[in-house]
Parts: C-alpha cells; sequence; structure tokens
C-alpha cells in the first residue's frame, strides 16, 4: 500500500525519509522500533491482529492496521510489495515468524528484520529469507556494555556488519569550532547528518558549514563501526 506522507517539521526529515517502513508485532520492541522510525520522518505502516495494540499506536505511525502477518491474501490487500522494509516481531512465536517471513519475501519485500528468541531461531529465520536477525536480549545487553566503554558515544545503532549511526557528544575540542574548520568527513571519516543542542529534543538536519559547535551539542553521524569505534577513543 502507498502510505500518504505526513507533513514533519523540517527538523525531523532525514535521509531515510524516501523508505516505507512497515512493522508486524506491536509489543514492546515493535511498537519501539515503530514509533522510533516515524519520530524521525519515515513511513510506517504498523500491523498486528490485536485491536488493542493497533488502537494504541495508531496515532504515533502513518498508518495502523488489523492484519494477520501469516495471511498472504491480507499482505497483498495491504500492497505489501510496496514496503521497503518488513520487521517482523511476533511475540517469539517462530512459526508465525518463520510463515510471515517467507511470505514476505515470495511478495517481493526487498529487506526483511526479523526479531530472534535465541540462536537456533535466528538460524531458522535467516534460512528462510531474512536479511538481518535481532536476539533482542543478547544485542541490547552488547549495546549497554560497548555503552559503559564509550565516552563520547552516546548510542549506536548498527545498520550492517559494517556501517552505524551513532549519537556523539561533541568533544571540548571541538567546542567553539565551525564545522566546516572540523572537516569532520576527511579527519574522522564520519558523516554529520543533525545536531540536538543543549537541553532541546529537537534534531536539526542540514547543518550549516559555519555553524559554530557549542558545549552540549550532541550530533547524529553515520560511518563505519571501525571509525566511529576510532574517534570513541581518540576523545
Amino acid at each position: 500500500m502507498k502510505l500518504k506522507p505526513h507533513k514533519y517539521k523540517s527538523h525531523q526529515r532525514t535521509v531515510y525519509e524516501k523508505k516505507q517502513y512497515a512493522v508486524f508485532g506491536l509489543g514492546v520492541f515493535g511498537s519501539t522500533i515503530a514509533q522510533t522510525l516515524e519520530k524521525y520522518g519515515c513511513e510506517v505502516l504498523a500491523i498486528d491482529k490485536d485491536l488493542a495494540c493497533i488502537e494504541r499506536i495508531s496515532k504515533h505511525v502513518t498508518k495502523a492496521v488489523v492484519a494477520d502477518a501469516t495471511n498472504k491474501e491480507e499482505l497483498i490487500a495491504l500492497d505489501i510489495k510496496d514496503i521497503d522494509v518488513a520487521i517482523v516481531s511476533l511475540r517469539n512465536n517462530l512459526e508465525d515468524a518463520v510463515l510471515a517471513t517467507l511470505l514476505l519475501r515470495e511478495l517481493g519485500v526487498p529487506y526483511i528484520i526479523a526479531k530472534a528468541k535465541n540462536h537456533q531461531h535466528q538460524r531458522i529465520l535467516e534460512k528462510v529469507g531474512a536479511d538481518k536477525v535481532i536476539r533482542a536480549e543478547k544485542d541490547i545487553g552488547e549495546r549497554v556494555a560497548r555503552g559503559l566503554l564509550h565516552k563520547s558515544i552516546v548510542d549506536l545503532t548498527t545498520l550492517d556488519d559494517r556501517y552505524s549511526v551513532s549519537e556523539i557528544n561533541a568533544p571540548t575540542a571541538w567546542h567553539g569550532k565551525t564545522v566546516v574548520e572540523l572537516n569532520v568527513r576527511h579527519v574522522y571519516k564520519l558523516n554529520l547528518i543533525g545536531v540536538k543542542h543543549k537541553g532541546s529534543d529537537d534534531l536539526t538536519l542540514n547543518i550549516d558549514p559555519t555553524y559554530n559547535i557549542q558545549e552540549g551539542d550532541c550530533f547524529l553521524v553515520i560511518g563505519e563501526v571501525a571509525d566511529i569505534e576510532k574517534f570513541d577513543y581518540l576523545y
């Protein structure tokens, strides 16, 4: 289905806004992903068999629909082939997750992310067509551990085996300097996507190259995991 785009504030628009995401299963994990994607200006279709889940999230996503991820006819009716990324998060039900993944692959969804309960479930979902499998507790545990070791990185989210999107606090050495002076892309091999100023949750994109970095600035960056971790080591 073609989702009707929202009118977002300019500071919320991101490089991912043209993609359409579908989230199947609106437990804590699925709901968090759906609402976070929507927050950053993405078009999000939220799907669950439970009407209560749909009612809870409907105001926070582009569109929310009661449907069964394991029913091919219902998926076809949703024009699921128009979705760029599908996230399968079906409350630890492996059989449903496998069937949903198979159907989404069959219907032509180009990229499928699935949540697995354990390593065995992960291997099965990978074999039936999931491009990326997340073991929620394991991945969150690793992120918490990395967070304890990081100095400048506030949060780090891996996109694949090579690239990550991260929030980094502006180090003291950056304060008072302009973006163009620092030449972050060349020196650190990182791309600045946006900035949040001290005391604000608003993300400002299209950073002016002449902007003077202030104490408390937090930048959203994208780059290779190795380069982001190298930056953290430097500061």
